[in-house]
C-alpha cells in the first residue's frame, strides 16, 4: 500500500487529482493534499510518503525547490511534476533531480494515472532477481560482467597520484569517459562475510555484488556522465562529473546532491538486497589529476563507521581532519558532535518562528551536511530535528491560545506557518484537538 502527497496552490486541482487517485483502483493507503511547498515539507518530514505529485509554480517555494528539499529529507521519495508551462529548463532540472515524469496541464486523466501506476510499479521492482539467484543452482548462471580492461584502467586512475596523472594520455581519458572537468567519487562497501556458517559462499557474494552494481547504475541513470564499476575488491566505485556550466548553475547544491545519492544507494541496497553497506562520499575537485585524492577521501570518510556504528553514509567534509590524530579521534569526535548539537539546538530556539526554515539552512550554519546533522541531533537528543522545531512551535502556540486573544491566523503567523489551515492541521495532529476546541 502506498502513501501519495498531492501539492498544488489551487485547492480544486488538489481535490480533483486526489479524487482521481481514490477511484483508480491502485493500492493506495493514504492520499494527502497540501497547498504550498512548506505545508508539503511538513507531511514529508513527519510521515511516510512514497510519491510526491507537485505543481511547479507555487508561491514562495516552487515545485523544483520542494523536490530538492524533499530529496534531502528522504531521497527515496519519488516525484511527478505537473506544470502549466512546457518550459525546457524546468523539465530538464526536474529530470536531473530524479523526477519520474513531467506532465503538462490541463492533465489528461488517463495519462496521469498511467504515470502514477508506472512509478508505483517501479517502487516494488526488486533488485535484479538476486533472491532467485541465491536460491537457484548458480552453476549455470552467467553474469554480464563489465569490460575488465576498462574497469581496470578506471581503478588505475583512482590510484594514480596527481604528479603522475599529469602525464596521462588525454585520448585515454576521453575513451574512459572522463570528461569532467569537475569530479567526485562515491564508494560503496558491502558488509559481506565469507568462511563462517552464517556467511555467504563466494558465488553468492559475487551475485550480491553484481546486483548492487545494477542498483547503482539504475539509480544513476539520470546522472549524466556517471561511471559505476567494481573496485579491485569487487565493492562499487562511482565517479560523478560535471561540466563548467553545470557547476556554475548549481555549485552550492552539488554536495547535498551527492549526499542524497549516497543515502538513496544505501536505502535501496538495504531494502532490496537486505544487506548493509557503508557509503563514502568525497568532496568535489577540478581535474582528472585529483581522482586519486577524491578516492582517498571516500575511503577515509568510511573509516568513521568504526566509531559511528549506526551511521552508514559518510561525507568527507563533515569531519575535521586536521585537529586531531586518529588514535584520539573518538574522544574529539564526541566533543565535536556535542558542540554541533548544542549549536543546532540554540539556532532552532532562535529561529523556529521563521517561515520556510529548512534543515539545509540549519546544517549550513553548522558547516555540516543535513544528513550528518540529522543523525547527530537524533542520536544526542532522542528526537529528530524537525520534531524539535514542531515541539517548540506547538508549545508556544498552545500558550498563545490559552493566554491571549490572538486569532488563529495571528498565532500561525507568529510561530512560522504560512497559513492558518496548515497550522490547524499540525496542531490537531500534535495535540489531538483543534485550536478552536482547545480554546473552548
Amino acid at each position: 500500500m502506498y502513501n501519495i502527497l498531492v501539492v498544488d496552490d489551487e485547492p480544486l486541482i488538489c481535490k480533483g487529482l486526489a479524487g482521481l487517485l481514490t477511484s483508480s483502483g491502485l493500492a493506495i493507503d493514504d492520499i494527502a493534499t497540501a497547498y504550498s511547498g512548506q505545508e508539503a515539507l511538513d507531511y514529508i518530514r513527519m510521515g511516510d510518503i512514497d510519491l510526491l505529485v507537485t505543481d511547479i509554480q507555487m508561491g514562495e517555494m516552487n515545485g523544483i525547490e520542494l523536490m530538492q528539499q524533499a530529496k534531502i529529507v528522504k531521497p527515496w521519495v519519488q516525484t511527478i511534476i505537473i506544470s502549466a508551462h512546457e518550459t525546457f529548463q524546468y523539465a530538464q532540472r526536474a529530470l536531473q533531480l530524479g523526477a519520474r515524469d513531467y506532465l503538462i496541464k490541463p492533465l489528461n486523466s488517463e495519462q496521469f494515472l498511467d504515470s502514477v501506476r508506472s512509478v508505483l510499479l517501479k517502487l516494488d521492482k526488486p533488485a535484479p532477481q538476486v533472491e532467485q539467484f541465491l536460491m537457484a543452482d548458480n552453476e549455470h548462471f552467467r553474469m554480464d560482467e563489465p569490460p575488465s580492461g576498462r574497469t581496470e584502467r578506471l581503478n588505475q586512475r583512482l590510484a594514480t597520484e596527481p604528479e603522475q596523472s599529469e602525464l596521462a594520455d588525454l585520448h585515454d581519458e576521453s575513451e574512459l569517459g572522463l570528461i569532467g572537468p569537475y569530479f567526485a567519487v562515491i564508494k560503496m562497501k558491502l558488509a559481506l562475510k565469507q568462511g563462517t556458517e552464517s556467511s555467504f559462499s563466494s558465488q553468492d557474494i559475487r551475485l550480491i555484488q553484481y546486483a548492487t552494481l545494477n542498483i547503482a547504475k539504475e539509480l544513476l541513470e539520470q546522472e549524466p556522465h556517471t561511471l559505476a564499476f567494481y573496485s579491485p575488491e569487487r565493492d562499487i566505485n562511482i565517479i560523478l562529473q560535471w561540466s563548467e556550466q553545470e557547476m556554475e548553475e548549481n555549485a552550492g547544491g552539488k554536495i547535498h546532491h551527492l549526499e542524497m545519492i549516497g543515502r538513496s544507494l544505501h536505502h535501496h541496497v538495504e531494502q532490496h538486497l537486505k544487506q548493509s553497506c557503508t557509503v563514502g562520499i568525497s568532496q568535489i575537485l577540478r581535474g582528472t589529476e585529483f581522482l586519486s585524492v577524491l578516492s582517498r577521501q571516500a575511503d577515509k570518510a568510511m573509516l568513521w563507521s568504526q566509531q559511528l556504528h549506526d551511521f552508514h553514509v559518510f561525507y568527507y567534509g563533515d569531519f575535521n581532519w586536521h585537529n586531531y590524530a586518529h588514535e584520539t579521534s573518538q574522544e574529539v569526535l564526541s566533543s565535536q558532535s556535542n558542540r554541533i548539537v548544542e549549536n543546532t539546538r540554540q539556532y532552532i530556539e532562535d529561529y523556529y518562528r521563521q517561515k520556510g526554515l529548512t534543515i539545509h539552512e540549519v546544517a549550513k550554519n553548522n558547516h555540516v551536511s543535513p544528513n550528518y546533522l540529522s543523525y547527530l541531533f537524533k542520536k544526542y537528543t532522542g528526537s529528530s530535528l524537525w520534531e524539535y522545531v514542531v515541539k517548540l512551535r506547538m508549545e508556544e502556540s498552545r500558550s498563545l491560545i490559552l493566554n491571549t486573544d490572538l486569532r488563529r491566523y495571528e498565532i500561525a503567523e507568529r510561530v512560522g506557518y504560512e497559513s492558518p489551515e496548515h497550522f490547524s492541521k499540525i496542531f490537531k495532529k500534535y495535540f489531538g484537538v483543534s485550536p478552536s476546541e482547545l480554546k473552548k
